[in-house]
């Protein structure tokens, strides 16, 4: 077992639980570890902190695994952590479709599982945690037998684990394109090529937010992706709903959504959702609700700044074509801005357009992605519904 010592000053993160090691927090190695080799982690005073996988090629040197002395990191080790990870979500009522591992607030560093209902998605986003992807696969033909398993490794933080970017069948082939049930509704999910595992399940409850404010009214959905948001109200009784995204892909998708759900009152554009916003408030366009769901805005701290006005910028503009006591509907996946902040800027945004506003929901993602605390990328999703007046 190879041992990583830590050096007498450390981040408190550590001690309050973060499962991160950065490489200027180590004062030496015992032991020549290549990368993705389990080390034993010890206080600069020759105390046990944890177990975990080494990378010495990255800034996130160790990831641990356990806090427990005599738990071994082997196959029936990501067999307990996986089926305690379902256990959670049997126990909080996420079975059809999950999040079934989401990394570190699953204990599982680096590994995200998306469940839709027979079918698997993985990412293994570290080096330490692409060493057991045959265990993990192992695991979930043990407690699910599942229809199909596909990895979604096409993602660039891989590389800066020293990993190549891939992405295929982790089981017998199968069609990659399923439909999955979302709060009554149908959805298809294009497993091999759609953003992320192929649907963001961690807006399944806000989806269902929007219920009672869409009914009888008219809906700008801008940033749709496939459709979700507006498909949920044109369900729930808007009168029209207006979908649009700068992706003829997701357009496209979006289309074939709404056909699916046999709902007729919906308009689909495939274009820049930020010409749009400014060209509409020009124009004097009004509606009663209007609902923004942008991708993340940056990745980098150094970024943050950038992404503030960002949302600040669109969030103006979005509110400005909210009919007085309309309401807007806005989110923010971006993980360095903190929901203070989203906040905040949202309300800067409303002095701007000199509206006033009412907070009437602000939550996170759903509970199958759950949150610990200490463990800021765990909460990630700030969901708000304010009416405009």
């Amino acid at each position: 077992m190879f041992k990583v010592i830590l050096k007498s000053k450390i981040s408190l993160r550590i001690q309050n639980g973060h499962p991160w090691i950065f490489s200027n927090e180590v004062d030496k190695v015992e032991g020549e570890a290549i990368g993705g080799e389990i080390v034993d982690v010890f206080s600069h005073d020759k105390k046990f902190v944890g177990r975990g996988y080494i990378n010495p090629k990255s800034l996130i040197i160790v990831r641990l695994l356990t806090r427990e002395r005599d738990e071994m990191i082997n196959e029936d080790f990501f067999f307990r952590k996986i089926n305690e990870a379902w256990e959670y979500r049997k126990k909080i009522g996420y079975t059809e479709n999950c999040r079934l591992v989401f990394g570190e607030a699953d204990f599982l560093p680096a590994l995200i599982i998306d469940k839709f209902n027979d079918y698997f998605v993985i990412q293994t986003l570290s080096l330490g945690i692409d060493v057991w992807k045959d265990a993990i696969i192992k695991a979930l033909n043990k407690i699910f037998s599942p229809k199909g398993i596909y990895e979604r490794n096409d993602v660039p933080v891989r590389e800066l684990e020293g990993l190549q970017q891939q992405k295929g069948f982790l089981s017998e082939p199968f069609d990659t394109k399923i439909i999955i049930n979302e709060n009554g509704l149908k959805f298809y999910v294009d497993i091999e090529n759609g953003q992320k595992t192929g649907f963001f399940l961690d807006q399944q409850d806000n989806r269902k937010a929007i219920q009672h404010i869409v009914k009888d009214t008219d809906v700008l959905g801008a940033f749709c992706y496939t459709g979700s948001f507006e498909i949920h109200a044109a369900h729930y009784g808007a009168k029209s709903v207006h979908a649009i995204d700068i992706s003829e892909n997701a357009i496209a998708q979006a289309k074939k959504n709404a056909a699916l759900n046999g709902l007729q009152n919906m308009k689909f554009d495939a274009i820049n959702a930020f010409d749009f916003l400014k060209e509409a408030s020009k124009e004097n366009k009004q509606y009663d609700v209007v609902m923004l769901d942008p991708p993340a805005f940056t990745k980098s701290r150094e970024n943050i700044d950038n992404a503030v006005r960002g949302y600040k910028e669109i969030n103006l503009r979005g509110m400005k074509l909210v009919k007085k006591g309309g309401f807007l509907v806005t989110s923010s996946c971006t993980n360095l801005v903190s929901p203070e902040m989203f906040l905040d800027t949202i309300e800067m945004a409303a002095k701007d357009a000199k509206r006033k506003l009412r907070q009437v929901v602000f939550q996170s993602q759903s509970p199958d992605h759950p949150i610990i605390k200490k463990l800021e990328n765990t909460n990630y999703l700030k969901f708000l519904i304010v009416q405009v007046l």
